[in-house]
């Protein structure tokens, strides 16, 4: 079986992005609507600069900011871990399991083109990872 690349995932779909003047409680409202877990925060042009998680809204959440009145640019992550439109899949489920991401840009020269989540990969590539993760395991 082919091995299927980033682009081919994300071919159909259109991510959640935001400004980083947008707040919190704007953010967490689109990610509602949307069903998702994460906005890409984007420049002008879909240049990404953050990425704001589920895990951030708590955060937030944790450390009584006021989602009304604070921005994405004060509590995303700048400047995330992404990968390319043309990487193999496992790349990036690899990348989502040894940094404990459960989401992952994908850029092209900076610019978003779209997210993926561990749920977007199908199980040919959960059972490579794991075959992979195996191996590792037995040489420790």
């Amino acid at each position: 079986m082919r091995e299927r690349r980033m682009a081919e995932i994300i071919r159909d779909r259109k991510p959640l992005a935001l400004r980083p003047d947008s707040t919190v409680a704007e953010a967490c409202a689109a990610m509602h609507a949307r069903r998702v877990g994460a906005v890409l925060v984007v420049e002008p042009g879909d240049r990404l600069v953050g990425i704001f998680t589920g895990r951030d809204a708590i955060r937030c959440l944790a450390h009584g900011y006021d989602g009304r009145g604070t921005t994405l640019r004060q509590v995303m992550t700048p400047n995330p871990v992404t990968i390319a439109p043309e990487q193999p899949a496992i790349e990036a489920l690899r990348i989502l399991d040894n940094c404990g991401f459960r989401h992952l840009p994908v850029c092209q020269d900076g610019h978003a083109r779209g997210i993926v989540s561990r749920y977007d990969f199908r199980a040919m590539e959960h059972a490579q990872l794991d075959e992979e993760t195996g191996f590792f395991e037995v040489l420790r």
